[in-house]
């Protein structure tokens, strides 16, 4: 399983979901979209959105934090 999580460093939904992956100990690539404008257009892309966190589970895009799609999603209780 390959999780993109396009973030911003003022996020607390973004440190919420990184705490949650620590915890469940899954890996992931953290995008920093103020650093990397190129990022942020395919964040943008891929969810039609501008906020974050974006998550890029295996093609499956979710927004937002909600912790009961992130585990359906991750297939993880």
């Amino acid at each position: 399983m390959t999780i993109k999580m396009y973030t911003t460093p003022f996020c607390k939904y973004c440190k919420v979901a990184k705490e949650f992956f620590k915890t469940k100990n899954i890996s992931f690539t953290e995008v920093d979209i103020t650093k990397d404008d190129k990022a942020m257009k395919e964040m943008m892309s891929k969810s039609q959105q501008m906020s974050v966190p974006v998550f890029d589970i295996d093609g499956e895009i979710l927004v937002g934090f909600n912790r009961t799609k992130l585990e359906k999603a991750i297939k993880v209780a």
